[in-house]
């Protein structure tokens, strides 16, 4: 895993706290919300490393009957890395140049077909999940299994003598299954402009209140209050 410690000192040689920057608001949100467990992507268990780091620190420095923040567990997912249609050795990501490379939650069915039909596998014959030398084709099988909510060994034998058009076919399907219903949502409110500002009001006053406690807590721990 590339730690948190290692990325800073990577974004420092090349003149750039990017990768820190992320972090830490990353950080400060599961602090603020004390989370004990965070389910997330494999590479976003940075994040969670330095959210204990930055706990643990705290809690040695204004030690008290109980510490205050708990030490986040970080929650492994099924599918803890989906990678790029077009270059599987990367992960699938929103800044990538190639719209090829992903599949959003506005792609409509055809776009999405299109994207799984184009991506990229290999020549070797049969369907075999081989994350190390059949990227694509692995990765293909990861995204079924991440829709059908099945275990990607599982799928692999069901299709390991079946063909690549078979298995395109099935993802395009299982994700435009698994997409349809909360992109048809999204396109009903949309353009609720009144709705959706007053439920950003609603939620921003709930994470404020509840934050609000957090920082009092702080304050009466290191002896600001």
């Amino acid at each position: 895993m590339t730690t948190w410690k290692s990325r800073l000192a990577t974004s420092r040689n090349a003149g750039s706290e990017d990768d820190v920057d992320e972090s830490l608001p990353n950080s400060a949100d599961a602090r603020d919300s004390r989370a004990t467990h965070v389910p997330v992507g494999e590479d976003q268990q940075q994040h969670v490393e330095l959210t204990r780091d930055l706990a643990e620190i705290f809690n040695r420095a204004f030690p008290g009957q109980n510490p205050l923040f708990p030490l986040s567990m970080y929650v492994n997912v099924p599918s803890k890395r989906i990678l790029s249609l077009r270059d599987p050795t990367s992960k699938m990501s929103k800044s990538s140049r190639d719209a090829a490379s992903r599949i959003l939650l506005t792609d409509s069915a055809s776009e999405i077909e299109s994207k799984i039909r184009a991506a990229v596998t290999d020549s070797i014959p049969g369907i075999s999940y081989d994350p190390v030398h059949r990227p694509g084709t692995s990765n293909l099988l990861t995204i079924l299994a991440a829709c059908t909510e099945s275990d990607v060994q599982e799928v692999a034998r069901t299709y390991s003598s079946r063909g690549r058009g078979r298995l395109k076919s099935d993802v395009a399907d299982a994700v435009e299954e698994l997409l349809e219903g909360p992109r048809s949502e999204l396109e009903r409110i949309r353009h609720e402009k009144a709705y959706l500002h007053e439920i950003a009001r609603k939620d921003a006053c709930k994470a404020m209140a509840y934050s609000d406690v957090t920082m009092e807590d702080v304050r009466q721990r290191i002896g600001l209050a």
